[in-house]
């Protein structure tokens, strides 16, 4: 049955009925549900790039990757609605739409990687990848980035450093200093396949085997970063040559975001040993996907095994299908790389504005605004936070991200338009011009 629009937006909602909700979620949530901005939305409706609230005002969503195609694309709630109403069970029946999506999935990445496995959530994903490059591999290191997240589960969680800092990293594991393009003139990210030898000859001087490399195409956390192709592929040359495996984790990077394909870890010709997904994978339908090279998984699959009662069910597929179907079919990938081109030029003309803006990072959709404060980091992030909340009352989403605190995040779905990059940008320019 479809809702009507008027239903979506209650009739009292006013602000003693938000402090309400808000209450009544602490009370029942408890306090590890954080929610954005410091006056928070209470959403009701979504289309496209668009976001409404409970009073009926629609902000422009530059954040969210997660509905990577854009909020309720009809395609995919016609999708997901068909099979609900069809069949809705697990992997170990068979079933053909699992198998047309595997094959589809597949079809985007290189030949090498012949197998799919199916999860709910990115962490997951990443869980999966971790328990099979250790399996396979021998060894239990895993080398991540120092700002990096890959994840909520425990073993993921320990290698986000993001999440749990630097002392919630066990012990085998390292971290290497994120390939940072803009200060001290790129030297982290020149340096970065040097770090990741030093990591591993680290390792061997404390008998820890190295099981693999765990890395974001996009830096997300670290702070959105591009490195040299060049620099990459040695890094990940030196981990398989001491026996580990490349995991490039695609949760916020992939499905065409960065507007050169359908994957980041292509743009740097890196050919990994498993590619984890989530996030974008279903527009929103909580889906992850491991996709690996089959030799790893031959004994995996026989002495361990795995099972996911959800992951990879035929609403999922159907879902997953729809979305590679759009992402093709409405030529988002083009997009990215044409929208995201024109959004950059118009965030260059406000770092000619605004002496705050430090440096403007961008691939595809995909940006990373650093603001400074006079070599004030304290004060940067504060200010920067200051800009995003400046921007929600403004009606534009975006976020923060970085060790420091002070780049702003902008990741629109990919329908994002010139008008859409026009208003982000003007928007922007008003709330830098508050700093």
């Amino acid at each position: 049955m479809l809702v009507s629009q008027s239903s979506l937006y209650p009739a009292n909602a006013d602000a003693a009925s938000e402090r309400a909700l808000l209450e009544r979620r602490a009370r029942l949530l408890g306090p590890t549900y954080r929610a954005f901005y410091r006056n928070p939305i209470h959403l009701v409706h979504g289309s496209g790039v668009w976001l409404y609230d409970a009073q009926g005002r629609k902000f422009l969503d530059a954040y969210n990757n997660v509905a990577s195609v854009g909020h309720c694309h009809p395609r995919v709630v016609e999708a997901l609605s068909g099979q609900a109403a069809t069949l809705n069970t697990h992997t170990r029946y068979l079933s053909e739409i699992i198998l047309d999506y595997a094959e589809k999935l597949l079809g985007t990445v290189p030949a090498h990687l012949g197998h799919a496995m199916f999860t709910c959530t990115g962490s997951e994903a990443n869980d999966l990848a971790i328990r099979i490059a250790q399996h396979s591999s021998g060894g239990t290191g895993v080398i991540i980035t120092d700002f990096a997240y890959h994840g909520a589960t425990i073993a993921t969680a320990q290698l986000s450093p993001a999440a749990v800092g630097a002392k919630g990293v066990p012990a085998q594991h390292r971290t290497v200093t994120a390939p940072d393009t803009f200060r001290d003139h790129g030297r982290a990210a020149n340096d970065f396949a040097k770090n990741v030898a030093a990591a591993i000859e680290d390792m061997g001087a404390r008998n820890v085997r190295p099981a693999a490399l765990l890395l974001d195409s996009a830096f997300s956390s670290d702070g959105i970063f591009f490195p040299d192709a060049a620099v990459m592929r040695e890094a990940a040359d030196n981990v398989k040559k001491a026996g580990g495996i490349v995991i490039a984790d695609e949760v916020q990077s992939g499905f065409g975001r960065l507007g050169q394909g359908m994957w980041g870890f292509a743009n740097y010709g890196i050919e990994p040993d498993i590619v984890t997904m989530g996030k974008p994978i279903g527009d929103g339908h909580p889906m992850g996907a491991v996709l690996v090279r089959p030799q790893l998984v031959a004994s995996f699959g026989s002495n361990t095994g795995y099972f996911n009662t959800f992951g990879g069910n035929p609403v999922a597929a159907a879902v997953g299908l729809a979305v590679l179907e759009v992402i093709e079919g409405e030529g988002l990938i083009e997009n990215a790389r044409n929208v995201g081109a024109y959004t950059s030029e118009l965030l260059r003309a406000l770092h000619s504005r605004h002496g705050a803006v430090a440096d403007i990072r961008h691939n595809g959709l995909y940006f990373g605004v650093e603001l400074t404060a006079d070599g004030d980091e304290a004060l940067a992030a504060t200010k920067t936070s200051a800009v995003v909340e400046t921007m929600r009352e403004d009606g534009v989403l975006i976020s923060s991200c970085g060790p420091r605190g002070n780049v702003l995040k902008i990741r629109p779905p990919l329908p994002f338009a010139r008008d859409n990059a026009e208003q982000l940008a003007e928007t922007l320019d008003r709330a830098l011009s508050n700093w």
